[in-house]
């Protein structure tokens, strides 16, 4: 924990986001990677589970409660869970699996209509890409998609291999708290002002 300049702890602040996507896409393997720095290759349908780790931001600590979430597919009913209290979402589809690529768009059509927002804290994450000869999603296609969608993040990584898997999780923090604590635009010379 961290301490003011007279001594005093300093809680670190809590930010909660979900990991959600087809099934089978690596989520869960995304998250112990992340939390424990470690690779699960035997695979067990997750219902749900929350992980829980300290990260620096800033030079500020946050608690990232970590919301993995089981498969969704177009007839999955977007849960109050996923939605209400939430953070940010992290959009997890394999780069071996066109139709888990697919199924981003409706999942986070699911959170925008849920949310009642236009634009929400997210990141747009091609795991296992690892598995190069198994690709049919390029790493082109899932920026055109993170940028169709106005985000400033898309990541592919490797759970298996640990490859960007930080930057995954330092990445929804920084948006989170981009979108929580705005820094002001600088002020230009020359402008008009409106008083």
């Amino acid at each position: 924990m961290a301490t003011t300049p007279s001594g005093k702890l300093i809680p670190p602040k809590m930010r909660k986001v979900a990991l959600l996507g087809s099934r089978s896409v690596g989520k869960s393997s995304l998250t112990v990677q992340f939390v424990d720095q470690h690779f699960v290759d035997s695979y067990y349908p997750t219902i749900e589970n929350t992980f829980t780790k300290i990260v620096k931001h800033k030079g500020s600590e946050y608690q990232l409660d970590i919301i993995d979430t089981a498969g969704q597919d177009e007839f999955s009913i977007l849960s109050s869970r996923h939605a209400v209290g939430l953070h940010g979402w992290i959009l997890v589809y394999s780069v071996s699996s066109r139709s888990s690529f697919e199924m981003c768009s409706i999942i986070r059509e699911k959170i925008l209509n849920y949310t009642g927002r236009e634009k929400v804290p997210m990141v747009l994450v091609g795991n296992k890409s690892d598995l190069a000869v198994q690709r049919q999603v390029t790493k082109e296609e899932g920026a055109a998609l993170a940028a169709n969608w106005g985000l400033t993040s898309f990541v592919e990584t490797s759970a298996r291999t640990g490859e960007n898997v930080n930057r995954v999780f330092d990445l929804i923090v920084a948006q989170i708290e981009s979108e929580l604590n705005p820094q002001p635009e600088e002020k230009q010379s020359g402008g008009c002002v409106i008083a």
